[in-house]
């Protein structure tokens, strides 16, 4: 049984929205957690948006509890946008508040800005919680982020191969300069938001997850 919780955690610019999805009846119990990002604030991105959704839902049926949570001024969040910088701490509070209900491995996600937040978090820091991190639809429009992260560990990338925001060759330039463990998947016919490719994207996600 699916359950839903809502309400918020303690964040570095004051108190973060969260939505909170468990399978209550899980056999066996979880043994890893999953936090996912949102996309850009400034263009409408909320932990409500459709893609990340789906994320949550594909990982949810994969056994997971996950957190989804809105950047600060984002929703009821608190605290104004940051331009990637002070959202680096929001998925760090998120993390410790995930971790606080569940002490688990965490299985890190973020879509479009949430995934190039993500980057820019684990180019500097390595947690030792995080045990694998998705890339949804990361977008190198402004360049690619460093390949040399801080934190070494199974990395997922996954977009569409009409993505306008990260087209294919660059994509494959960045995925390749990234070192192992690694995978990658392209959504074939799939733009930036997988529209009307959600059961493509769903099963891609899921399959990878080990």
């Amino acid at each position: 049984m699916a359950r839903i919780t809502n309400g918020t955690f303690p964040g570095p610019a004051g108190q973060l929205e969260y939505i909170l999805n468990e399978d209550v009846e899980a056999a066996p119990a979880p043994r890893r957690a999953a936090v996912v990002c949102h996309p850009h604030p400034l263009y409408g991105g909320t932990m409500h948006t459709r893609i990340v959704f789906q994320a949550a839902q594909a990982l949810l049926q994969s056994g997971l509890p996950v957190l989804r949570f809105n950047f600060r001024g984002v929703g009821k969040s608190a605290g104004t946008h940051d331009r990637g910088v002070g959202e680096q701490a929001d998925i760090a509070a998120a993390m410790a508040y995930m971790r606080s209900q569940y002490p688990l491995p965490l299985v890190l996600a973020g879509f479009s800005f949430g995934a190039a937040t993500l980057v820019r978090l684990l180019v500097r820091q390595a947690p030792a919680e995080v045990e694998r991190v998705v890339l949804m639809g990361l977008p190198l429009g402004r360049g690619a982020p460093p390949a040399a992260w801080a934190w070494q560990g199974p990395k997922l990338m996954i977009s569409g191969d009409h993505d306008a925001f990260a087209p294919v060759e660059e994509l494959e330039a960045y995925y390749a300069a990234l070192p192992e463990p690694k995978a990658r998947v392209w959504i074939a016919g799939g733009d930036h938001f997988m529209a009307g490719k959600s059961e493509e994207f769903r099963g891609a996600l899921a399959a990878h997850l080990d």
